[in-house]
C-alpha cells in the first residue's frame, strides 16, 4: 500500500457484544495495545456503549464509530438514532450497508445512500459497505454489483466529502460456504473499488494455497488470514497458519512491498503470539476476549509480543 496516497485504517465492529460497563474494561485495555499504530483504529459499538467508548477514549489515537445510524434528523421512528444525535455524543465514524443489515433488516442500496448522506452532512466519516451473495457471485454479476453497490452509495457525495468515505468488501458468499473467489474474481472486484478511490483487502480460507494470495502483495492493502473456517465463532486455531504467514511474510520481503497481513480465528494468549512471530501485523480477537475472565490479560500479552 502506498501511504503516502492512501490512509491505512482498522476498524473492529462489535456487533450486539459488551454492556457498558464491559466496554468499559475492554477499552481500558485496547488503549495501551494500539497506542503505537502506525494507522488509525476505529472501534465500531453497540449505541449503548457509544458514551462510554467516547469518554474512554479521549485523548487516546482510538476513534469511535456506531454501526448504524437513521437518514432522517427527528421522527417518529422508534429504536433509531440519527447522525446529529452521534455527532452531539462526540461519535466520529458510522457504519452502514452491513450485510447483516441488509440480511435481516431489509437495507437496500438507497437506504445505505440516504444513510450515507446523512452521516456525511452531519459531519461523520462513514464505513459503507458492499459485496455480493452467492446467488449473485454465480449469476457472474459480482463486478457489475459491485460497482453499482458503491456508485448508488455515493450517489450526491461531495469531491470534499470522499475524504470521509471508506468503503468495506466482503464477499458474503465466502462466509461458511467453503468455495472461494479466482484470481479473475479478485482482480475485477480490486479493480471496481480502486475505481472509487478506495483501499482493497483480501482473504485467504484455510483450505486455499498460500501462494495463491502472493500475486496481491503490493496490490491489495491487507490480505486478512483465516485459521479458521469463516462461518461461526469459537472454533480452535488451525495448527498450520504460522506457516502460512510466515510463507506471505517472506514473499512480502522479497517483493520489497508493505502491504499488512492480518490473522483471524481462535487468536488467544497462545496462538498470538504464533503469529506475530511468524510475522503477521495485525491480530483480530473475539472470543478469548468477550469471555475471557481477564480481558486485560489477554491484552497485555498479545501486545507484549
Amino acid at each position: 500500500m502506498d501511504k503516502a496516497k492512501r490512509k491505512a485504517i482498522i476498524a473492529g465492529n462489535w456487533k450486539m457484544n459488551k454492556t457498558a460497563s464491559e466496554a468499559a474494561v475492554l477499552v481500558d485495555e485496547l488503549i495501551p495495545a494500539v497506542k503505537d499504530a502506525s494507522c488509525e483504529v476505529v472501534i465500531c459499538t453497540p449505541y449503548t456503549d457509544l458514551v462510554t467508548a467516547v469518554a474512554k477514549t479521549k485523548g487516546t489515537n482510538i476513534h469511535v464509530g456506531a454501526e448504524n445510524v437513521h437518514f432522517e434528523k427527528s421522527g417518529a421512528f422508534t429504536g433509531e438514532i440519527s447522525a446529529d444525535m452521534l455527532v452531539d455524543l462526540g461519535v466520529e465514524y458510522v457504519i452502514v450497508g452491513h450485510s447483516e443489515r441488509r440480511q435481516y433488516f431489509a437495507e437496500t442500496d438507497q437506504t445505505v445512500n440516504k444513510r450515507a448522506l446523512a452521516a456525511l452532512n452531519a459531519g461523520l466519516k462513514v464505513i459503507i459497505c458492499v459485496g455480493e451473495s452467492l446467488q449473485q457471485r454465480e449469476e457472474g454479476v459480482t463486478e457489475e454489483l459491485v460497482r453499482m453497490q458503491t456508485k448508488i452509495a455515493l450517489r450526491d457525495v461531495t469531491a470534499e466529502q470522499m475524504a470521509n468515505v471508506v468503503i468495506a468488501y466482503e464477499p458474503i458468499w465466502a462466509i461458511g460456504t467453503g468455495m472461494t473467489a479466482t484470481a479473475t474474481d479478485a482482480n475485477r472486484t480490486i479493480a471496481a473499488i480502486r475505481a472509487a478511490g478506495c483501499q482493497v483487502g483480501i482473504s485467504i480460507r484455510p483450505g486455499t494455497p498460500v501462494e495463491a494470495v502472493f500475486p496481491y502483495l503490493g496490490v491489495v492493502d491487507l490480505i486478512l488470514v483465516m485459521s479458521v473456517e469463516p462461518g461461526f465463532g469459537g472454533q480452535k486455531f488451525i495448527p498450520t497458519t504460522p506457516t502460512r504467514i510466515a510463507a506471505i511474510c517472506a514473499e512480502r520481503t522479497r517483493r520489497g512491498c508493505d502491504t499488512l497481513i492480518e490473522v483471524d480465528g481462535g487468536i488467544n494468549t497462545e496462538t498470538g503470539p504464533l503469529c506475530i512471530a511468524a510475522g503477521a501485523d495485525w491480530l483480530v480477537a473475539g472470543s478469548s476476549l468477550f469471555h475471557a475472565m481477564d480481558p486485560a490479560a489477554v491484552v497485555n500479552v498479545l501486545h507484549s509480543k
